[in-house]
């Protein structure tokens, strides 16, 4: 008999989508990945260039910036999407998730250990299907210690100035059912969806939730928090194995958490 609770994909409630993380797609980038999230797929490059913003030198912040951008690219949704630029603004939603990128990022680095150097973070939308910002987030961070390490081989940076990883994920109430990792079909219906993100120490870095013409419970919003936190668990479990993988084969990397 058919599984009543059974998702469209076919996932269990807690199950997410295949992650999976394509190095050096960006290759002029200093580190980049392609990080996949079932059919979400987003390209994240991290490039570290040398200076700092005006702000920083007129108040003389000492250290390093980290900033954050991103986009759907035109061809990345079932109907063409406009690019920001063709409009001459930034769109609400695009400003909204670049920040919460680079909030993300910057809660897990020591930017005094990035020396006077603005390590940038983008985010590209090649194909939408739930959870781009989520995914962003994940890749972001992966793209970020491949820099860093290039940095840290290269003799360019004296330590590791990440202290810890960071990940995302999102939970919702589908037809009355907690569901971990939204597929668009999910999304669109949902009556409450959150953005988790938290460190690999378990820490919570931002927590986005809202009800669609809904409400929910004390008790459904701590249940829907949990399961946030199983997902994110698995989240960083993979960022670690691709990175742990990806920097032993190559020689003489320098210590620092994956």
């Amino acid at each position: 008999m058919p599984n009543p609770s059974a998702r469209p994909d076919g996932r269990a409630a807690d199950q997410l989508r295949p992650i999976s993380f394509t190095a050096d797609f960006a290759p002029h980038a200093t580190g980049s990945v392609l990080v996949s999230f079932g059919q979400t797929r987003v390209i994240c490059a991290a490039t570290i260039e040398p200076g700092v913003p005006l702000w920083m030198k007129q108040q003389r912040v000492p250290g390093g910036w980290l900033t954050a951008e991103y986009s759907m690219l035109p061809f990345s949704t079932h109907e063409r999407k406009a690019r920001d630029i063709s409009r001459g603004k930034l769109d609400g939603r695009t400003v909204e998730i670049q920040r919460l990128i680079g909030r993300s990022l910057r809660a897990v680095i020591d930017l005094g250990k990035l020396g006077a150097n603005t390590l940038w973070l983008d985010c590209d939308v090649l194909q939408a299907d739930g959870g781009t910002r989520t995914a962003a987030i994940t890749g972001a961070y992966v793209a970020a210690r491949l820099a860093v390490q290039r940095l840290l081989d290269e003799k360019r940076l004296a330590e590791n100035p990440l202290a810890d990883s960071v990940a995302a994920v999102s939970v919702g109430l589908c037809a009355g059912q907690e569901v971990l990792d939204l597929a668009y079909v999910e999304d669109k219906d949902a009556a409450v969806d959150f953005n988790v993100v938290a460190t690999g120490r378990g820490q919570f870095v931002e927590v986005q939730g809202s009800g669609e013409e809904a409400t929910f419970s004390p008790e459904q919003l701590a249940s829907l928090i949990t399961l946030a936190q199983r997902g994110l668990r698995d989240v960083s479990r993979v960022q670690t194995a691709f990175l742990t993988q990806r920097l032993l084969a190559a020689p003489a990397r320098a210590a620092g958490p994956a």
